[in-house]
């Protein structure tokens, strides 16, 4: 497949610490990769040098001509007063467009992301909302190359779901930085992880991320053996380097070169493995024997006049792992607030056992202070800190979480996300619980602490309640689920997957409508106007019918672009071109109905 873009011997640093050196990276016609590596590797650093949103130290970026590239960073920010149709057609102002065919071509993005108001206020939206936008936007732009950082960030899980149905069914090329495993299995053909642990930062693998994962499992088992390999070389050459002068003057010395040569790549290696290592995540328990640690009766609450939850029973008992699921606006965090004796409920009751210890994970890390150093934030009280009855020195306790010695006097403030949320771990670690809840601990987090996150909690002998978008934690982890639908009702089920199937037959065909902050515009009316002629009338009356069913080719279209993604080029090329005639008689028939509604006044 043509190249798309490529990169030669990219360098960055930032304050005297290298990010990469010398890494290379095609991307191609077809390319859905997936970018991985630890915090602070950085990933938004790269994605935005392809972007060309930042300037390598060295090294350079050639792309083909004429290729547009789209970007979606990892925070979402739109102009106040701009509204979600404006936010799209200002990003089409650069294409050769007439204004109607702007109008048709952003109405049909906002459709496909599940907008019915497009004059809402693009500020005003919530998190998952506003992903939703950006990403109609850069699906509007119609890029050859689509950059993605974090994209499943504020999302809920059916937003994620939505978005791995729009890369997979997608014609354009892209890579999606993410630490969400299931996200990745679901659409990323080749993996590529950014990490000082590979020569020149990069390592790159077909296969899916299973795949990837042995390969690269494969590549650091055969780099350790080199590592020692190169020990052994230079313990020799210092042997020999050690003798008396004389012997070395016998000696060549090209083989004096050698071994400073042997010193150096052994060095190299030494911080290449001392790298691939993850945060050291334990939570300690109280120990407590009781059978029940809290239990709720019946409880229910409503915010704003809007019933969230009713009736909810349930009985945490040590060993318990509850898996909270719902739409964003839910109420899985006000639950969990309930849960922690922070707000009361409507109606029920909560009881918990005597001197219950609970222990909490807000949502946004907000319990941290930005301006506290993150040598007072792991240890408030001195310089040391107290963790299973041990005692060990506040240095080596951030070693544990991955942080350097000359990181303890920078603010919290300054840290990355992902560093921030080891922070708040490590906080909640020193305490002794009986209970954990949870609120999206996950975000931020690289793939190699989430994995030691989630062993931790396995082992954790108390209670967890947690709340999630990375599914693949949740189905691993809880045992038992209880779902929200948004309207007051909660129900348990078995897994993840039977919950979203679920949800997914309670929306059919309708889709989720983002919190409006004016009233929806209202449906079409059937009412007869003077403006149209009886065929046009006719014709306008059965334009939500039409829309209806030219949605549901669509919907099969994709699938037939999913099922066609092992069965060679071909046949994906065929499929692809079918739905993008779908997509395009959508359009056609949204602009039409534009059309007769202005004429109709």
């Amino acid at each position: 497949m043509s190249v798309l873009l490529n990169a030669r011997e990219l360098a960055k640093s930032f304050a005297h610490r290298s990010l990469f050196d010398g890494l290379f990276l095609d991307l191609r016609a077809g390319d859905r990769i997936g970018l991985i590596g630890p915090n602070g590797a950085g990933k938004s650093t790269l994605l935005k040098i392809l972007a060309g949103l930042e300037v390598p130290d060295s090294g350079e970026v050639a792309s083909r001509r004429g290729i547009r590239i789209g970007y979606i960073p990892q925070d979402d920010q739109f102009p106040a007063g701009q509204s979600a149709m404006s936010v799209i057609i200002t990003a089409l102002a650069d294409q050769p467009l007439e204004p109607h065919e702007a109008e048709t071509r952003a109405a049909s993005a906002l459709t496909r992301a599940g907008f019915t108001d497009p004059d809402q206020d693009a500020a005003t939206l919530s998190g998952g909302w506003r992903k939703r936008l950006a990403v109609a936007r850069e699906l509007a732009r119609q890029p050859d190359l689509l950059l993605l950082d974090e994209p499943t960030n504020h999302l809920d899980l059916p937003g994620v779901v939505w978005l791995e149905k729009v890369l997979k069914s997608s014609t354009f090329a892209y890579l999606a930085a993410t630490h969400d495993r299931a996200f990745l299995r679901a659409i990323a053909d080749d993996i590529v992880e950014v990490s000082r642990a590979y020569p020149n930062g990069i390592f790159r693998a077909d296969g899916g991320f299973d795949s990837f994962d042995d390969k690269r499992a494969a590549f650091l088992e055969a780099q350790d053996r080199q590592r020692e390999a190169v020990a052994n070389q230079v313990r020799r050459e210092t042997e020999w380097l050690s003798r008396s002068e004389s012997a070395q003057r016998r000696k060549s010395k090209s083989r004096i070169g050698e071994a400073a040569d042997r010193r150096a790549e052994l060095a190299e290696l030494n911080i290449r493995t001392s790298v691939n290592r993850a945060a050291g995540l334990d939570f300690a328990g109280t120990g407590r024997q009781t059978k029940k640690l809290l239990s709720t009766e019946g409880i229910a609450k409503s915010l704003g006049g809007k019933p969230l939850f009713s009736g909810v029973d349930l009985i945490l008992s040590p060993g318990t792992k509850l898996g909270l699921l719902g739409a964003n606006g839910s109420g899985k965090s006000t639950l969990l607030k309930l849960l922690a004796g922070t707000l009361p409920p409507d109606t029920g009751s909560v009881t918990r056992a005597d001197g219950l210890r609970v222990e909490v994970f807000e949502q946004g890390r907000t319990s941290l202070d930005p301006t506290v150093s993150l040598r007072r934030a792991l240890s408030p009280n001195g310089d040391n800190v107290v963790f299973r009855d041990q005692t060990m020195h506040v240095a080596g306790w951030a070693k544990r979480f991955l942080f350097h010695p000359e990181q303890l006097d920078l603010a919290i403030g300054a840290l990355s996300g992902g560093e921030q949320a080891r922070v708040r771990v490590a906080q909640l670690m020193i305490r002794p619980a009986d209970l954990l809840l949870l609120d999206e601990p996950t975000n931020d987090l690289d793939i190699p602490s989430l994995e030691v996150l989630e062993d931790s909690l396995a082992e954790f002998p108390g209670a967890v309640v947690l709340v999630s978008h990375d599914r693949e934690l949740m189905a691993r982890l809880c045992t038992e689920f209880v779902g929200l639908d948004g309207q007051g009702n909660a129900r348990a089920y078995g897994s993840v997957s039977q919950w979203l199937t679920a949800l997914e037959a309670a929306t059919t065909p309708t889709t989720p409508t983002p919190p409006a902050t004016k009233p929806a515009a209202s449906p079409p009316s059937s009412t007869k106007a003077k403006k149209l002629s009886y065929k046009e009338q006719k014709e306008w009356d059965g334009m939500e019918a039409a829309v209806l069913a030219a949605e549901e080719i669509v919907a099969t279209r994709q699938a037939e672009v999913e099922a066609a993604a092992t069965a060679g080029h071909a046949a994906l090329t065929a499929a692809c071109q079918a739905l993008e005639e779908a997509q395009h008689a959508v359009e056609q028939l949204y602009a039409r109905w534009q059309e007769l509604e202005t004429r109709r006044g």
